[in-house]
């Protein structure tokens, strides 16, 4: 972790929805929908000294970061978001803190590159602007912001694999087509259900699985025929791309790396992927959770993406994400040059490592499902207890998204640390036991849904209600 900060402390700005909007012409929704995954700019680094949200979190939660990882003075601003969500912009309108960040020196590290962040924080321009074998590109943006925004496109990232994969065994490419149009990819869609394959079909730019849907020829039989099943698509070019067979524990991996300032690619870790249907919901990293053999060849792939995206004047950390087949080789699916989900575990690990001594397994969860609404009182105390219970494990836990405990569907992230998969399991049986009981516990004591200092979600109790009669 050393060449990410140079070893420094960090200031870590949660732009996630900012990096987001930009492959969706700068939604506000988009840039709304990022508030809550931005809880996990707390992780950016292994030390943060300046934290700025979008949304307000409660004071206990960094107080209980810093009391478990040892962290000192992290300054917290919470709410820098606009009205839009976006939160560059919105740092544009505070100059006082703009300025304490600025006369920090250290480093300032995003969720990934955006527009808005690159003039933000870029240095002065020299008055005689940018000369020969300058990385700035012809809008006067970097040249690693113009390839993030290559090679976060799917298509680029295929392009890319398709290149490299030959030298590489282990390595499979699944085959991709862009289609322009719904009726386009009716007919492929229906060629594919013909020969009694499943597809699955791409937005161009997505993250965390969403904008991906596998089509089977069953969905599109339900549906009524593939043009049917194209109308629900949206509209303009998607990927449509041969579906991946495989299984197990092992299907979904990933590898993160770094390039650094001098175009270096410095391999961080493998991890496995919790996937629901097509939606990132967490990673384990440490030692064992990846068996060595198909470790090193997402390693020694990953590294040659890395070097790829340095030549091409990429700057930052960096994944890629594989899906195993059921022959044991891995298909790569996508790049994402950003920070990502399994770098927060990697850096609680490196963290707890540097504490305790060792490589400990982490595993995030990064959206559980909340029994009741939780106010933040409620949802401290409810998380102290869940990590009293995990404690008496073995396992270290660490609130990771606290934003969204009161939200209608409410839900919390949490990391979990320990020496082996079986102590994770049980911790993690622990909090969705924990987290589900919430519900019950209202209804048991008879507080009312209502009641906005309970927590309880209406709608929720409701449901509750008609299972126990």
């Amino acid at each position: 972790m050393t060449a990410w900060t140079g070893g420094a402390p960090a200031v870590h700005i949660g732009n996630v929805g900012d990096f987001n909007a930009q492959f969706a012409g700068g939604s506000p929704a988009v840039r709304r929908a990022g508030g809550h995954y931005a809880c996990l700019a707390a992780f950016y680094s292994t030390d943060p000294r300046i934290l700025v949200l979008p949304r307000q979190a409660d004071d206990f939660w960094v107080r209980e970061l810093s009391r478990v990882l040892e962290w000192q003075d992290v300054a917290v601003y919470g709410s820098v978001a606009g009205e839009d969500g976006g939160v560059a912009e919105a740092l544009r309108s505070r100059p006082a803190l703009l300025e304490r960040i600025r006369r920090s020196g250290l480093p300032v590290i995003t969720w990934g590159r955006t527009p808005e962040s690159e003039r933000l924080l870029a240095p002065p321009e020299p008055t005689a602007g940018p000369g020969p074998g300058s990385d700035v590109g012809p809008d006067g943006l970097g040249q690693a912001l113009h390839v993030t925004r290559r090679y976060e496109s799917k298509a680029a990232a295929h392009r890319l694999f398709c290149t490299l994969a030959p030298a590489h065994p282990g390595i499979v490419v699944p085959a991709q087509e862009r289609v322009t149009s719904r009726r386009g990819a009716a007919r492929a869609l229906a060629a594919r259900a013909a020969a009694g394959a499943t597809a699955v079909v791409k937005a161009e730019y997505g993250v965390g699985g969403y904008g991906t849907t596998v089509v089977t020829p069953g969905r599109i039989a339900a549906a009524g025929g593939a043009q049917a099943l194209a109308k629900r698509l949206a509209r303009g070019a998607v990927l449509i791309e041969e579906y991946v067979h495989g299984s197990g524990p092992l299907r979904n991996l990933t590898f993160d790396a770094l390039v650094d300032d001098g175009g270096a690619v410095h391999p961080v870790g493998v991890g496995v992927m919790d996937i629901d249907g097509t939606s990132y919901q967490g990673v384990t990293v440490g030692p064992g959770a990846v068996p060595d053999a198909p470790a090193a060849v997402a390693e020694r792939f990953a590294t040659a993406v890395g070097r790829a995206l340095a030549a091409e004047g990429y700057r930052g950390w960096y994944d890629v994400d594989f899906v195993m087949d059921r022959a044991g080789r891995l298909a790569p699916v996508e790049i994402n040059l950003r920070l990502t989900g399994p770098a927060v575990a990697l850096m609680i690990q490196a963290r707890l490592a540097r504490l305790q001594g060792g490589r400990p397994l982490v595993r995030t969860l990064d959206r559980l499902p909340l029994g009741s609404r939780l106010p933040a009182a409620a949802l401290a105390d409810h998380l102290r207890e869940v990590s009293r219970r995990c404690c008496s494990l073995g396992v270290t836990l660490l609130p990771t998204v606290v934003t969204a405990a009161f939200e209608p569907d409410p839900y919390v992230g949490v990391a979990l640390a320990a020496r082996t998969t079986g102590a994770l399991d049980a911790a993690e049986a622990v909090v969705r036991s924990a987290n589900e009981a919430l519900g019950r516990m209202f209804l048991d004591t008879g507080v009312s849904a209502s009641d906005p200092s309970s927590g309880a979600s209406p709608r929720r109790t409701r449901r509750a209600r008609r299972r126990r009669s």
